[in-house]
């Protein structure tokens, strides 16, 4: 399925617009989520900490994935939940699925690295509706699931 590269800009464009507007507005906005390095190119690797909201999906995760899928057909998603990680609100929660639901066949490999029992009991039984291989990680073992997600 070939992605409408008009539409995809302009999404980036309203992403940042919001972004600077919520800024000069005086808004103090605390980006949660933290791209991780050193990981091969196919592979895009994201830590969470505190309460994840829209605006985090937005200025983060939406455009680090949107990069990744312009060089591979294909990608590999490591999401960490730091020991801080506290919840994701509503907007964060339907940016999640939209995007999911939107390269629903692109994903090779996803490890959720994450001490949150309760999202990995969801991810365990959602994670068999996923086209792709799913493993979920302790939050000690970030180094096993950064040598999982990046073997062939």
């Amino acid at each position: 399925m070939k992605r409408n590269n008009f539409v995809d800009k302009q999404h980036q464009k309203i992403r940042k617009w919001k972004y600077n507007i919520l800024n000069a507005l005086g808004k103090k906005i605390k980006i949660m989520l933290k791209i991780l390095n050193d990981l091969p190119e196919n592979v895009l690797g994201v830590s969470a900490e505190g309460k994840i909201t829209g605006t985090d999906y937005e200025t983060v995760l939406i455009p680090a994935i949107e990069e990744k899928f312009k060089t591979n057909k294909k990608i590999r998603m490591i999401y960490q939940l730091g020991n801080k990680f506290s919840g994701f609100d509503f907007t964060a929660m339907l940016d999640d699925a939209k995007m999911g639901m939107k390269h629903l066949s692109a994903w090779d490999r996803i490890a959720l690295v994450s001490d949150h029992e309760m999202i990995n009991t969801f991810a365990k039984f959602f994670g068999h509706m996923l086209s792709c291989e799913l493993r979920i990680f302790r939050n000690a073992e970030l180094d096993d699931a950064k040598k999982w997600i990046s073997e062939n």
